[in-house]
């Protein structure tokens, strides 16, 4: 539904030109929902942009659908208007002399539609947004996530190819970002719309997208599912940006019952090695999550494979779980969580067990 081919924005200031975006391609099939993640200045904002038409890039293709709305080599420069797509920004944008029925169906008034279809796509988008009774209020009375839902409806009013969101959650409390999250994408799994989603919120990526699309510097790092990249990253940012990671320098030993043997600062890490690195593994990885503390009164004189003692040196209780900050007898300080009803005393040494199976190999920087 989507291509983006050797996709290149480049910046003229008084230093020279700046790279926004270096070159990145990414195909998007038809219903998925596609996630751009990455810290700021990566050049997320800046692909969606170019895909609407709102920023002209310096090379490359885009294609929507059937329609190439983009391409650098023939000049071809479809205008916002004329693409196939709708788009929720960051701020709205809703029009405050405007009532919420007219804000709505602005785009289908734009385009000449008929006033019966006008009524009925309209007041059925704001039905499914749950905004039907609402329809005759003015815009600047309702509530952020309200206003929120009548941009979404905006967008979807016109039923185009492609669903644009750049971080149309942003500025929404806490709680309702978590509550217009899960009903973005219920409603998004319900029109089957293609959508591009841009966040640097890591838990939003993880919890709305089929696929994620991790950026940095202008570039693609790494893509795959949130399940994927989260267990298992091949790249040492991905790794460190999605999610708490207790990452250690290490040198690959070889191969021992099926898993790599990393030999570390902490000794020897058995871990999986799912991208088959062997000698080109830099780094192992374990999840806080993954790490087991064993509170036995006595702990082991020899210590097993994946496994160390360790002091508990401070801890956070965030509710349902309590995050733990442990030294080891090596200077190291490594993190763990448990569930809140387990309390590690100030001090107490405790072993701490790094599940083979959790414990995965990254590639070394290149």
């Amino acid at each position: 539904m989507l291509k983006i081919e050797n996709l290149q924005v480049h910046y003229p200031t008084e230093h020279g030109f700046v790279e926004a975006v270096k070159s990145i391609s990414v195909h998007v099939k038809p219903g998925e929902f596609c996630t751009l993640l990455g810290p700021s200045g990566c050049g997320k904002t800046t692909t969606l942009r170019c895909i609407a038409g709102l920023e002209e890039p310096s090379n490359g293709h885009i294609t929507i659908g059937d329609d190439v709305v983009f391409n650098s080599d023939t000049h071809t420069i479809v205008p916002t208007h004329k693409r196939d797509l709708g788009m929720v920004f960051q701020s709205y944008a809703i029009w405050p002399h405007m009532s919420v029925f007219d804000n709505v169906a602005f785009p289908l008034q734009s385009t000449g539609a008929p006033k019966a279809d006008i009524v009925e796509k309209t007041t059925k988008a704001l039905e499914m947004v749950g905004l039907g009774q609402f329809a005759q209020r003015s815009a600047t009375q309702l509530s952020g996530g309200q206003q929120q839902r009548v941009a979404l409806a905006r967008a979807i009013v016109r039923n185009g190819k492609v669903l644009l969101l750049d971080e149309p959650l942003s500025n929404l409390d806490a709680k309702l970002r978590e509550q217009m999250r899960d009903e973005l994408r219920e409603l998004q799994l319900q029109l089957e719309t293609t959508t591009i989603f841009v966040t640097h919120d890591q838990d939003e990526a993880l919890a709305m997208s089929d696929r994620i699309i991790v950026m940095r510097d202008g570039k693609i790092v790494e893509q795959g599912s949130p399940s994927n990249l989260y267990r298992h990253p091949r790249k040492l940012f991905t790794a460190s940006f999605i999610g708490k990671a207790e990452v250690l320098q290490c040198e690959y030993m070889g191969e021992e019952n099926g898993y790599g043997v990393a030999k570390t600062k902490l000794g020897n890490v058995h871990a999986l090695d799912p991208h088959n690195l062997k000698e080109n593994a830099g780094y192992v990885m374990v999840r806080p999550e993954a790490i087991t503390i064993c509170l036995d009164e006595e702990t082991p004189a020899e210590q097993g494979i994946n496994q160390l003692t360790a002091k508990m040196e401070r801890k956070i209780f965030v509710g349902e779980k309590t995050e733990y900050t442990f030294s080891t007898s090596f200077g190291h300080l490594i993190s763990a969580v448990a569930p809140s009803y387990i309390d590690v005393p100030q001090e107490r040494k405790v072993l701490l067990k790094f599940d083979p199976s959790r414990c995965v190999l990254l590639e070394k920087d290149s």
